[in-house]
This record gives C-alpha cells, structure tokens and sequence, in this order.
C-alpha cells in the first residue's frame, strides 16, 4: 500500500520535531513543515498531502481566527483531511473546528497510539474526535430538532453552497462531480463538511436547510425526500 503523505503545520518546533519522528517510525511520510498559516497552505498546495496536523492556535497567529484558517485551508485543498491537535485548554472552539472542517480532533497530549489512528481515520475520511470535543458536539447536534443549527450563508464555502443547491435539485455525487468539473471524491469531502457545518445528518436534511434559506425551492426538497 502506498505511504501516507502529511505536511505539518505547527508553530513549536519541539513538538513538530517528536511529533515527526512518531509518524516516521511508524511509515507514515511527512513531507514538509510549516510554522505559519501562509507557508501551511503553499505546502499543501505544493504537495496535495493526504492528511495536514495542524495546530488551531498556531492558525490565529496572522491575524486569521483559527476557524477562518481552516475554512481557507479547505478551500484551497478539499481533498486534503485535516487533523487537529490542540492544546489542553485550547484558545479556540475545538467543536468549531470540527464543525468548519477538522476531520479529526485530538488533544496534543493524547497517547502516541491515538495520534496515529487519527492520522489515518483522517486519511480515510474517518472521524475520531476527543471525548470532550465530541460530548459538546452531540449538545449541539440535539439542536437541530429545534431549528437552531446554522444558517448556509454564515458557515459554508462558496464552493459548498453549489453542492448543496445540487444535493436540493436531486443529483447524486456522480452529477454533482460532472456539473461542477471536481472530482467525486472531492464531492464525497465537500458534503462531509457540509453536514458537519449545518449540524445535520443526512443529505435531506441539508438540503431543507437550504430550503429555508431560499438557496433551493421548498417544493423541490419536498419532491425529493418524497422519492426516497
């Protein structure tokens, strides 16, 4: 089986350095390093590794919200996964993290053996999130029966708002790739962040909110979900 490529991006160069050696030892290949958001995405934008580490705070230190790094670095690279490793308390939302991309979230003091399960449940398009982080996500995902998840406009991509306007006009992953020239794996990503983002579960239920938002025709999600 081919290796694993990664590319780190982390301001602390002793952890890079431990961590580097973690993920050689065990076959996994880390192609580059970053200390800053800047030099982080020139590198997966240079190698399209199939997992970046990144530090959330080391994310915020140009003047970006961590959140807002990550949502950039998914647009740069959808088909590169992200995997968090945050500090223990964090200065950001770890559950934001997820929600704007993080396809894992682990603390940087978790058991070398956890890490790298997280590098490849990342690499697989897997989740594997801390038990804290994901005990404040089940809170807020049992919001949605109430309406209070977020609105399309506020959290998702240009790019993943065209998914999703597809998703409420019916097409499946095999279409959405054809119409938007992506491929479908990169469809498979893109919807994946936008279930995680809208606090949802399932593709009708992305595509409602969307109907909501008046992004897609009531009428059309009604249709859909009846042919299901």
């Amino acid at each position: 089986m081919p290796k694993l490529i990664v590319v780190l991006v982390d301001g602390h160069s002793l952890f890079r350095n431990g961590l580097r050696e973690l993920l050689e030892v065990n076959g996994i290949v880390v192609v580059d390093e970053a200390t800053t958001v800047e030099s982080g995405m020139r590198l997966i934008e240079l190698h399209a590794p199939d997992v970046a580490i990144v530090d959330p705070d080391t994310l915020s230190t140009t003047g970006l919200t961590p959140i807002e790094a990550i949502r950039r670095l998914q647009e740069q690279a959808p088909d590169t996964r992200l995997l968090a490793l945050g500090r223990t308390p964090a200065a950001h939302d770890p559950v934001e993290v997820v929600r704007m991309g993080g396809s894992c979230y682990l603390s940087k003091d978790a058991p070398p053996e956890l890490i790298l399960a997280g590098v490849h449940a990342a690499a697989a398009s897997e989740t594997l999130i801390a038990p804290t982080v994901a005990a404040a996500l089940v809170q807020r995902l049992r919001a949605i029966g109430a309406g209070e998840g977020p609105a399309p406009h506020s959290v998702l991509s240009e790019r993943e708002q065209e998914v999703l306007r597809l998703i409420g006009a019916g097409l499946d992953n095999d279409a959405i790739a054809g119409e938007l020239f992506i491929s479908r794996h990169t469809v498979k990503n893109h919807i994946s962040n936008i279930l995680l983002k809208l606090e949802v579960t399932n593709r009708v239920q992305a595509a409602v909110r969307a109907a909501q938002e008046a992004m897609i025709s009531p009428a059309a999600v009604a249709q859909r979900a009846a042919e299901r």
